[in-house]
């Protein structure tokens, strides 16, 4: 049922691979930050002077709201804080919206409050969306516990298609292989076991199967200079950023998965060196993609087995890591983990915008860029012309909303405008328009 052509024709699992994770109680708090987001108006109507629905506001560092005052009046509105849980309202902030205008909202994090609620002197059309995050768990470094994957400069590693066997066979077939140049020439076919042992077998009919049914597909995405353009099911464009530019010729060779179920209903994205969490298409996809870490390594391939999540892409010779599993022959090696270990990876950073050094028409939007779920971002605008040209900044908090402006910025001939967001900051998507016809470049850095 979660079909998307980003993963080509693969099959799913040959049975369900379901499992517990015993962890430790605080262990979930160290996975990666904890953001929320949600809308109390959509485009809706709302009567003058009715507080809307109050929507959650304790819990994060770091709270601002994206409002839109989607009517031709100038309109007041009025947030409160029900400060101590008990129906008790007061009022936190104003802000004065002239028809069809826009405002971020950024909250103090001594601001006290269990819930916000929001209401307007006049009635109008509007939106008005929440996102909070909490940058604390968010990891700089990559984890030891990856160590033994191979590089993305690693001239030859070992690969490795992989399939969750069924009819009870309860093991995971590994079609083994050397990739050399991004390359992959087969090896063998193995499986792995229960008691993680990887064991050589000779099984000619589930070796094609993987081999037909479980083949990285090529041309599913585009790596531009500016960056990877997406084109999801629906004909929709999305543009996410770039990480080591050594994967650019690993993803044209069709060297790495892209894409794959890893949990129900979720794709696991690896995209350019970052894993995203991509809901299926009927929770709309890449309009709701969330970076989780970025490895910048050449992983061949990754599935589910057991409730582990096992990858391929492993550097030839010895490994100290445990989570390497090599079978006795040194010919075939996978990694093993959970899919939470994801995180440990490190934080999500790239570099790229919708355009570079693009010939845009003025008025013309530019495609989506992914802006959500980064840490410090900043901004680089610049243009051919010998004139001066005002870009307009959009955003889009939602992923099915209204685009709201953020900014206008004038860039003389000649000039580069830098931006720094500020920390509290949050938007799924960003896009740009010009005034004027010109060759411009919008250039975004996470880091």
């Amino acid at each position: 049922m979660n079909k998307r052509k980003r993963k080509g024709g693969i099959e799913g699992p040959g049975q369900s691979n379901s499992n517990l994770w015993f962890t430790s109680p605080d262990r979930p708090d160290q996975l990666g930050p904890n953001t929320a987001e949600g809308a109390v108006w959509l485009s809706e109507n709302v009567p003058a002077g009715q507080a809307s629905e109050p929507f959650l506001f304790t819990g994060w560092d770091q709270r601002s709201a994206w409002l839109a005052n989607e009517g031709t009046q100038e309109v007041e509105f009025v947030f409160e804080a029900d400060v101590k849980g008990n129906n008790q309202w007061m009022e936190v902030h104003r802000a004065k919206l002239v028809g069809k205008s826009e405002a971020n909202i950024v909250f103090s994090s001594s601001q006290k409050g269990e819930w916000v609620r929001v209401k307007t002197d006049k009635a109008t059309k509007a939106t008005l969306h929440f996102s909070y995050t909490d940058t604390s768990r968010f990891k700089s470094k990559q984890d030891r516990l990856f160590a033994g994957l191979a590089g993305a400069t690693a001239d030859t590693y070992q690969g490795g298609l992989l399939y969750g066997l069924g009819n009870n066979r309860r093991a995971l077939g590994v079609l083994a292989g050397n990739i050399s140049n991004g390359k992959f020439e087969e090896s063998g076919y193995y499986e792995l076991d229960g008691a993680m042992n990887l064991v050589r077998k000779e099984d000619d009919s589930t070796a094609t199967f993987i081999r037909e049914k479980f083949a990285i597909p090529s041309n599913v995405v585009t790596v531009e200079s500016s960056s990877v353009l997406v084109v999801d099911d629906k004909g929709r464009r999305w543009r996410l950023p770039l990480g080591n530019p050594a994967l650019t010729g690993l993803t044209n060779q069709a060297a790495m998965r892209i894409c794959r179920e890893v949990a129900t209903e979720r794709d696991l994205l690896n995209l350019h060196g970052t894993f995203y969490e991509l809901p299926a298409e009927n929770a709309d996809g890449f309009a709701k993609v969330r970076p989780v870490a970025t490895h910048n390594l050449p992983i061949h391939d990754y599935a589910s087995y057991r409730g582990l999540l096992i990858m391929t892409g492993i550097e030839n010779g010895k490994s100290n890591n445990s989570r390497i599993i090599r079978s006795e022959d040194g010919v075939a090696s996978v990694w093993a983990g959970t899919i939470d270990d994801l995180w440990e990876f490190g934080k999500p950073v790239g570099e790229g915008g919708p355009w570079k050094d693009s010939q845009v028409k003025a008025g013309t939007p530019s495609d989506p860029y992914l802006i959500g779920f980064y840490d410090k971002k900043s901004l680089k605008l610049s243009h051919n012309s010998s004139q001066a040209v005002t870009f307009k900044i959009q955003v889009e908090p939602i992923g099915h909303g209204p685009w709201m402006n953020y900014k206008e910025v004038t860039v003389k001939s000649g000039e580069t405008f830098e931006f720094a967001f500020p920390e509290g900051f949050q938007s799924r998507w960003i896009r740009f328009a010009t005034d004027r016809d010109c060759k411009a470049t919008a250039w975004l850095s996470y880091k």
